[in-house]
């Protein structure tokens, strides 16, 4: 379990180590109802416009390589289990689980724009919803892979997006704001944003051809590269013209984490999913 004075601690390393500069906003908040723990971005508390969560491990009725908190469908768990599971999750925050608009991701770029006509769905092929329908809550899926919320303040307009290494090199941050903007009449300046707990550059390694991929401004050389996926969607956000002070990175690496988070890869696919949910308050 991560306290908040662990959490402090934490920060504190990855700031002596570089892996976060002194000038980022950082820390989710950890919350413990009914022995559940799930994250939660202060910014977006302090707006009183909308109910969200990135979910953690603990908590939940799953078991073996899913204990306990698992979202995964594509994981080895039950439905029933999952459906629990989302049950008390939402019952901590607040949100209806029928109202659930989700995800089935390919690591895409696709950014759907959703409505109260995709309640209780799940659709292929989606890595990003956007919507300004408070009948309905978003949801992607995350196991390392990088988890993104924006809001936008004034026109109270939401989105959430799920950001593997493909989906980073495709942009999906920048055209999920870009979506905001060009469907919703969004002003980037009034766009809060988050990066939530994923894979950090201390443990996302890959191979020379993934690297190649990528700006060498994200690449960390050494016996293996190293992928900064945390400053590129940052970078990918800021470009928009989201402004850097409405920008929170939560510095929480999944792989370091394997107590509270599934981690893919230092779970060597053995794992469960976490989850992102929000929804506009009525």
């Amino acid at each position: 379990m991560l306290g908040n004075g662990d959490a402090q601690l934490y920060h504190n390393s990855l700031r002596f180590y570089g892996i976060i500069k002194e000038s980022e906003n950082t820390m989710f908040t950890i919350n413990r109802k009914n022995n559940i723990e799930y994250l939660t971005i202060p910014s977006f508390e302090q707006s009183g416009l909308v109910r969200h969560a990135f979910s953690t491990r603990i908590g939940g009725v799953s078991t073996g390589e899913t204990a306990t908190m698992n979202f995964g469908f594509e994981r080895k768990d039950t439905p029933e289990n999952i459906k629990r599971n989302f049950e008390l999750l939402c019952g901590c925050v607040g949100i209806n689980p029928d109202k659930l608009v989700m995800a089935k991701q390919v690591h895409g770029d696709i950014v759907l724009a959703a409505d109260k006509t995709d309640a209780g769905r799940r659709l292929e092929g989606v890595d990003a919803f956007v919507t300004d329908d408070p009948d309905i809550a978003i949801c992607t899926f995350h196991a390392d892979c990088v988890p993104l919320f924006f809001l936008d303040t004034k026109k109270r307009v939401i989105a959430l997006a799920h950001s593997g290494w493909r989906g980073t090199a495709a942009n999906i941050a920048g055209k999920t704001v870009g979506k905001m903007i060009a469907d919703y009449g969004c002003d980037p300046h009034n766009i809060i944003a988050a990066l939530g707990p994923s894979i950090g550059v201390c443990h996302f390694e890959v191979g020379q051809e993934v690297a190649d991929v990528f700006d060498t401004k994200y690449v960390i050389q050494g016996e293996k590269p190293r992928i900064d996926l945390w400053a590129l969607c940052k970078d990918q956000v800021l470009a928009c013209g989201v402004t850097e002070s409405n920008f929170t990175l939560s510095g929480i690496c999944t792989f370091c984490r394997k107590d509270l988070f599934y981690s893919y890869r230092g779970d060597n696919m053995k794992t469960g999913s976490m989850v992102s949910i929000m929804q506009l308050n009525a």
